[in-house]
This record gives structure tokens, sequence and C-alpha cells, in this order.
């Protein structure tokens, strides 16, 4: 069976759909077949880079390795379906659709709270969760004394995480490998990234995650996003050779996906 990668929290605006595009194409680059489903049914920003990126092979004629997109029904479609059930029918079947012919399946959950996002939890063998460096994205793990800054209990959005990993645990499944990555961590404010890192520290014993370097607030990160490039792919397409800050860039993306340890994956890209 493919291996399932989960992106979730639910908080938009924390890197998700940017941090699960650069992961995919790390793995297509590396050799692996990968499949995608976009549960963000009304941005669908994940699968919009895929659109993108099969339009731009069409236009241009430049070879690039090509993810394959998971069929979901449109968002009005859903709100149409009679219940829940129909709309968890759905995801099952794009995932069945992809597993045999892929070695990885990304999915990106949208930020906010569904039926969808639970099972795409309970079905995840790593599950990420990028946050923004700050704690206003903390709140989203757990909540805390506002004076200490001491962690005083987890979220909703933690509780549910451990809801999912009870429900995998019933069906002998692997356990579920959750890794917090901290996006756009600056230098400014140096006292603040602190405390948020000691406080990190601290949950992740508590509550059971691994945390990993996630992505500086760079540009090329989102600008290639019109054509569903990302910078792994500026070689091939003519983009020349890499800038500093390009080539700092490509060094978080490789530092992300050795530190997922995902299975027979080795970074070469």
């Amino acid at each position: 069976m493919a291996y399932i990668i989960v992106f979730g929290n639910e908080k938009g605006g924390s890197g998700k759909s940017t941090t699960a595009m650069h992961v995919l194409t790390a793995l297509l680059r590396s050799g692996f077949k990968v499949g995608a489903v976009d549960l963000d049914l009304r941005q669908r920003t994940l699968g919009r880079y895929i659109e993108n990126r099969i339009e731009y092979v069409r236009k241009t004629n430049v070879t690039l390795p090509q993810p394959q997109l998971g069929e979901m029904p449109s968002a009005d479609e859903l709100d149409m379906m009679d219940g829940e059930e129909a709309k968890l029918v759905a995801f099952q079947k794009a995932i069945l659709s992809l597993d045999e012919e892929n070695d990885f399946i990304v999915v990106d959950c949208a930020g906010s709270h569904s039926s969808l996002a639970e099972l795409a939890h309970a079905m995840a063998d790593t599950l990420v969760t990028p946050m923004n460096d700050s704690f206003v994205d903390f709140d989203l793990l757990a909540r805390i004394d506002l004076e200490t800054t001491a962690v005083t209990g987890p979220s909703v959005y933690s509780e549910m995480v451990w809801e999912a990993r009870k429900a995998r645990a019933e069906t002998g499944a692997r356990p579920i490998d959750w890794i917090v990555t901290r996006n756009r961590v600056g230098a400014q404010n140096m006292h603040n990234k602190r405390k948020v890192g000691a406080a990190l520290k601290d949950l992740s014993r508590r509550i059971g995650f691994r945390l990993a370097p996630g992505f500086s607030d760079r540009v090329v990160f989102r600008e290639l996003f019109p054509h569903g490039l990302t910078l792994l792919d500026i070689k091939d397409v003519g983009g020349g050779s890499l800038n500093i800050s390009n080539v700092a860039a490509r060094q978080e993306v490789r530092d992300l996906v050795a530190e997922l340890n995902l299975p027979g994956v080795e970074v070469t890209f």
C-alpha cells in the first residue's frame, strides 16, 4: 500500500500547501511515484498547483516529473451530498484510485475542522503540521498560561490528533508519526523565538510529536505557483543557476525531507 503523508492543522496561512508541494516534488525527483489529494475543496491550493504544473508542461514541452491528482467532488457538489458519509466515501475512493500505482500519497487538508480532516488524520502514516513561529499559531496545539507561557493543556486540534491515533491503533495499523514544523522563523525578536521554541519542546514531550525545521519566508517558495513549479524545478526549466537565497531554500527542503524519515527515501535532489 502507498505510504500516506497528511499535511494538516486547523489554521489557514501556516504553509501547509506550500510545504506539501515541495515535499511532493522532492519525492518525485527522488524517483518515487506520488499521488495527491486536496481536501481544501474551496481554495484548492495544492490541486491548482498541480494543474498549473500540468498546463506548464503542455505549453512548454519541458519534461517534469508529475504527481497523480486524485479526483474529489467540487465544494458545491459536496455541499449537495446527503450527509457526511458521502463525503467520506468520496475521499476513500480518491485514495483507493491512487493506492496501487503510487509509492506515496500526499493529502492536503483545509485549515478548518471537518469529518474529512478527521478521516485523513486517522489514515496518516506521517502527519505534518506546519505552524508559523508565534504564540498565535502555538494556540493551535496547546493552551498556555498568559503570564508564564507554561503549557496548561492540549488544544482541540491536538485532541483530534489523539483521537485519530486511537482510531488507528484500533485497526492495528502502524502508529502515526506526528511532526510539527516551524515556518517563517525570523532572525528578529529572538526572545519570542526562544520562548516559542522552549514551549514547543515541552509540548512535544507531553503529547508526542517531533519537531522539524520548516521553511523561511522566502519569495521563491511562492513565486513559482502560477507555473506549478518549485525551486527544485528551476534548473530544468532554464532558470539558470540558483542564487544564494534559492540555495538556502533548497537546503531547507532537504533538511525537512531528511527529518521526515520516510521509508526508502534518501535525500538526493
